[in-house]
């Protein structure tokens, strides 16, 4: 008999557990894991071990010590104590009870739009509780302003707020901008494609630094000076040392004002889903711009009546050799922020002329069948369908214009980089600036991440 030939009535022998793909795998992984803990583990002792040689305390507590530099770009930043923790706490649990209902209306096959009582409850704990907060609380919330007297810690903050300005303002202006280059690229007329191409081809090749050197010292460093500043109409002042525009400093019915335009974005929002609602039932579809447009600001108007002024404008005055009071972008700011929402622009226009060829042409021919205008084409048909295409790639370009703007430490704008930079000179403390530094833009990519894939997941097409 041979002799791998099974014996009848006998159970095959089991392989040995280390010929298992599945375990082998496993324990390939666990290996790699404790390696990679492993040295990092020495690598941290090796550090530590050499900063305690040379004398260098290492920790966190540096960021209690006073600064003793300045910041051009500071504002007030609400401190971490009851008021402003009270207001952070029920924005979180709102958040945290609107996700409750979105998978409880999904688990039912709808959506939160869908149903009446759900938009209310979001507007309830999303916008209405914490602002309701805001206001009972609003005597609680104390905030710092940055000096050379404040700590490390603050200084930082205020790099953080920086860049958290000029990031955010950036992605909304380049999207605006990079739209509308975009749909220009596919225009039927001649000489606005040419010019559009013509920008894209020129900006999105030139090094981001370049543009931001070229912002700042060939544009608004040759501005005049203080003494031969550009007044417009005394409403606002244009110098070398920045553009000051009116300042409106909040008065008593500021609040009042602010609920009031929640109240209005609420009145608008129930407007467009009536109007929805309508056209589905009746075919008609009613206005809903300019009556929404109407809605939002009629409760601000009636508060402004009642209550009166909420607002009390400070206007920019020449005070010795420079202009007091009033608000004031500075020329680093306008550089930074002009250069990375062009530079940015450039490249999401491209990404929205790929997502608008990417329909087919039979989308739009059956559009233009039913009678519908060309604008209407556009932001009906084509757009919608293709932001599922656009949404991925712009991700990507978020990505780039939040790192990009550690940029301005060439210019000295004060963002993380910049004053991170002056606190590891000033402290020797290199290993925790820079691990903060990391972490924070870390922190912002997978924020922005999670927020665009969780959008592309609303707007994808769901098969039925």
């Amino acid at each position: 008999m041979a002799q791998n030939q099974q014996l009848p009535g006998v159970a095959p022998a089991a392989p040995a557990i280390w010929r298992n793909p599945e375990f082998r795998a496993v324990v390939y992984q666990v290996l790699v894991v404790l390696a990679v803990v492993a040295a990092g583990y020495v690598i941290f002792q090796n550090t530590l071990t050499n900063l305690r040689e040379r004398g260098i305390s290492t920790g966190f507590a540096f960021l209690r010590n006073e600064a003793g530099f300045g910041i051009s770009e500071t504002m007030p930043i609400p401190r971490l104590e009851a008021g402003f923790l009270h207001f952070i706490i029920s924005l979180l649990i709102g958040i945290a009870v609107v996700y409750g209902m979105s998978r409880w209306a999904a688990a039912r096959g709808r959506t939160i739009g869908d149903d009446l009582p759900l938009v209310l409850g979001v507007i309830l704990f999303i916008v209405v509780i914490p602002v309701l907060v805001l206001y009972i609380n609003g005597n609680n919330i104390l905030t710092d302003s940055y000096d050379p007297t404040k700590t490390y810690g603050l200084a930082l903050k205020t790099g953080l707020v920086n860049t958290v300005k000029v990031s955010l303002l950036g992605c909304v202006l380049a999207t605006i901008l990079g739209t509308i280059l975009g749909i220009a690229r596919l225009s039927s007329n001649w000489l606005v494609a040419r010019l559009a191409t013509l920008y894209v081809e020129i900006i999105r090749n030139i090094p981001p630094l370049l543009q931001i050197f070229f912002w700042y010292f060939a544009v608004l460093r040759a501005l005049p000076n203080v003494r031969n500043s550009v007044e417009f109409w005394g409403f606002a002042v244009l110098n070398n040392r920045g553009v000051y525009l009116p300042d409106p400093v909040p008065q008593g019915p500021a609040p009042m004002l602010g609920l009031a335009f929640v109240a209005g974005l609420i009145g608008a929002y129930l407007w467009a889903r009536h109007s929805r609602l309508h056209q589905e039932a009746t075919g008609n579809r009613l206005p809903v711009f300019w009556p929404g447009l109407g809605i939002v600001l009629l409760p601000m108007v009636l508060v402004r009546l009642i209550l009166g002024e909420p607002f009390e404008l400070t206007y920019p005055e020449l005070r010795g050799f420079n202009y007091r009071g009033g608000l004031v972008v500075t020329p680093e700011f306008a550089a930074m922020l002009m250069a990375l929402v062009m530079y940015t622009a450039a490249f999401i226009a491209e990404t929205v002329r790929s997502g608008i060829l990417a329909i087919s042409r039979g989308q739009r021919e059956a559009a233009m069948a039913l009678g519908l205008r060309p604008g209407q084409v556009l932001w009906l048909v084509v757009l919608p369908q293709a932001l599922r295409v656009i949404i991925p790639p712009m991700t990507s370009q978020y990505l780039n214009l939040t790192k990009n703007s550690s940029l301005g430490v060439a210019i000295a704008f004060p963002e993380l980089v910049s004053v991170g930079g002056t606190i590891l000179n000033q402290s020797g403390q290199a290993i925790e600036v820079i691990g903060l530094t990391m972490a924070v833009y870390l922190t912002f990519s997978l924020l922005i991440s999670l927020f665009m894939n969780w959008y592309n997941a609303k707007i994808r097409l769901v098969e039925r």
